[in-house]
């Protein structure tokens, strides 16, 4: 009888989990990329891979109660406030639509528990990290500032990733206020890099073609009094984005940041 029981339990346990992943493909892999997304397969996306869904979940939250919860509420009640993904990435595809009526509450359950204990895979998370260190260092090669530092986030640029997040509740003053500075600060480093690339541009010519490098001094002074330029505007952004955020938006969005 022991026996006979505990093959029944097990023979549910794999018709549970195969029912997740048949479910998964019939139910989700109509928008959603199940294999590992690679650059080719952007362009036509419908939305974001499941990858990358189930990657910014993690990060959201680690308790599977949690992300359990999550994924079967979203399911039927998606709205833009309760997305984990960036901002931008919800601009370009748009919210999910509902799945009510479409799909049984066992069913999304062993949805999720499928999820959960299949995504992300390892070599997602190993490619989005090689991306993430590739990005630090295009940002530090191509950065007009003088000082890289993670104590010293790109205020605009994370807001810009969670700007419509409900966890983070920007008011309609904080994104007026927000806007004037992303836009005063931006307009200011871009036309400085502008600059900036001309000045490198003549004096690596200068070096390459042999001439006295006296003549790339005054160049050189240019260059270092812009990147002092655009180093005060990162710093004032990030003035006046402490100021505008409260401390639970700002240990939400920048937790090592002591403001």
């Amino acid at each position: 009888m022991k026996k006979t029981l505990l093959l029944l339990s097990f023979a549910s346990t794999i018709m549970l989990a195969s029912s997740g992943a048949e479910l998964l493909k019939t139910k989700c892999a109509s928008c959603h990329i199940l294999t590992l997304p690679n650059p080719t397969m952007i362009p036509t996306m419908k939305a974001p891979a499941m990858e990358a869904v189930m990657f910014h979940i993690n990060l959201s939250m680690d308790d599977k109660d949690k992300i359990k919860a999550f994924i079967m509420d979203y399911a039927i009640n998606p709205k833009v406030s309760k997305s984990v993904c960036e901002s931008d990435k919800v601009q370009k595809f748009g919210v999910m639509p509902s799945l009510k009526g479409k799909i049984t509450e066992d069913e999304l359950s062993a949805i999720a528990d499928h999820m959960i204990e299949n995504f992300p895979t390892p070599e997602f998370v190993a490619l989005i990290n090689e991306m993430q260190t590739n990005g630090k260092m295009n940002a530090l090669i191509n950065s007009p500032f003088l000082l890289n530092s993670r104590a010293l986030p790109h205020m605009t640029k994370v807001l810009v990733e969670n700007w419509d997040k409900g966890t983070l509740a920007l008011s309609v003053e904080q994104k007026e206020k927000l806007l004037v500075v992303r836009k005063e600060t931006i307009t200011t480093v871009k036309s400085i890099k502008k600059k900036i690339k001309v000045l490198e541009a003549e004096i690596i010519e200068i070096v390459v073609d042999g001439e006295d490098l006296k003549n790339a001094n005054s160049k050189i002074d240019e260059v270092a009094g812009l990147k002092s330029e655009a180093t005060r505007a990162h710093l004032k952004c990030i003035a006046d984005t402490v100021e505008i955020l409260n401390d639970e938006q700002m240990e939400l969005l920048f937790p090592f940041f002591d403001s």
